[in-house]
């Protein structure tokens, strides 16, 4: 390809790299369309820490005069007979001083929302479940279908026990299976109501955003609903800030304990026996001969070893210069001083047998230093 036919490529590729360009700009935008999508953030600050925040906002925008609590003091939370009390937590944990101030008020209007203990066997236990006539234990979990119109078909109290009301207090109003054991229960005491249920998390944060949820928060919520004040009573024991970090922080702690582990692994001994495994069986030739040479040399043959050393230069001597190696004694020694450029009288010296060791050192240098210039 020559200048002229590469210069017609370039302005080809320069005047339909634009118009690829723009035919595919148009088809993009006639084949798409732009499109808003709303995605719902995990709560944060206190919506995080508190269930029932979304459900105490929901109360001060509908003008409900709501009060958070952490943990129950029965006599400062119960106040307005018109007052509804949520009790979000174990029943269990109210002691029986605790659970009469509660009925008392209910008794003068008010209305209570408690849950099943979460665990725990006996109800009669229990001074606010003893005191609806509850004695039988409670039943194992099970979904109950809740529908709402308008809405797809919802499951609820997958989680929470069921309860069986007794026969001589029965509920005013209740929603489950009787054999199985019901999720919901009204009981009418003196002029207030309370409500029992498996479970109450269909109130929290997550979940209040359903409108399921909501339906049944506010059928739930009805009895004292506009009248009074809503008492929100968390009855949970706040973690420990350790165990918070613990819990919330495993984005950064968990890849520090596996970096953690990895250095140690790096960096520490191996796992393995004590002691280390015996030497396998060798079988070099090179170290038999060397082990040879130092058992002869140790026990004294130093006539063998230079013997060995002196057939070896003369074996190298016979295939380099034959016809030296065909002379007599002396004519040989003469004839090798002048080829290796050495005294006649050091290589007569070596290659005789040494008498001590200093002379089988001097010798033994000496035939090797023949036989590398040979």
């Amino acid at each position: 390809m020559n200048a002229r036919q590469r210069g017609i490529l370039v302005g080809a590729i320069l005047l339909g790299l634009p118009l690829v360009l723009l035919v595919g700009a148009i088809w993009f935008q006639r084949h798409f369309e732009k499109v808003e999508q709303r995605l719902p953030l995990p709560p944060g600050g206190e919506a995080a820490s508190d269930p029932l925040y979304t459900l105490r906002r929901v109360l001060e925008a509908d003008g409900m005069q709501v009060h958070a609590h952490d943990g129950l003091a029965a006599a400062a939370v119960v106040g307005s007979p018109r007052d509804t009390v949520l009790l979000h937590g174990d029943p269990a944990t109210v002691d029986a001083r605790q659970a009469a101030i509660l009925l008392s008020w209910v008794e003068r209007g008010g209305h209570l929302v408690l849950r099943t203990p979460p665990r725990g066997g006996d109800p009669g236990e229990v001074p606010l479940l003893a005191a609806l006539g509850l004695r039988d234990a409670l039943r194992a979990p099970r979904c109950e279908q809740l529908r709402v119109p308008g809405q797809p078909d919802h499951v609820e109290f997958c989680r929470g026990r069921r309860f069986t009301p007794g026969a001589a207090y029965p509920p005013r109003l209740h929603w489950g299976d009787p054999e199985a054991g019901l999720v919901y229960a009204r009981w009418q005491r003196g002029r207030g109501h309370v409500d029992l249920l498996a479970d109450l998390d269909f109130l929290e944060t997550t979940k209040l955003r359903d409108v399921p949820h909501q339906a049944l928060a506010r059928q739930v919520l009805g009895p004292n609903y506009g009248r009074g004040s809503f008492h929100l009573v968390r009855m949970e024991q706040p973690l420990p800030p350790w165990l918070r970090l613990l819990r919330r922080a495993w984005p950064v702690w968990l890849p520090l304990l596996l970096a953690l582990a990895a250095g140690l692994w790096r960096h520490g001994q191996r796992f393995g026996p004590w002691l280390p495994s015996p030497p396998g069986e060798r079988r070099s030739l090179l170290e038999h001969v060397q082990a040879s040479g130092e058992l002869l040399y140790r026990r004294g043959h130093l006539g063998v070893l230079h013997a060995a050393m002196r057939e070896a230069f003369l074996a190298r001597l016979r295939r380099r210069d034959p016809a030296s190696h065909a002379l007599s004694a002396s004519a040989r020694v003469a004839a090798i001083a002048e080829r290796l450029q050495l005294p006649q009288e050091l290589v007569r010296e070596a290659l005789q047998a040494p008498a001590d060791r200093q002379e089988f050192h001097a010798r033994m240098r000496t035939l090797v230093q023949m036989r590398n210039r040979l």
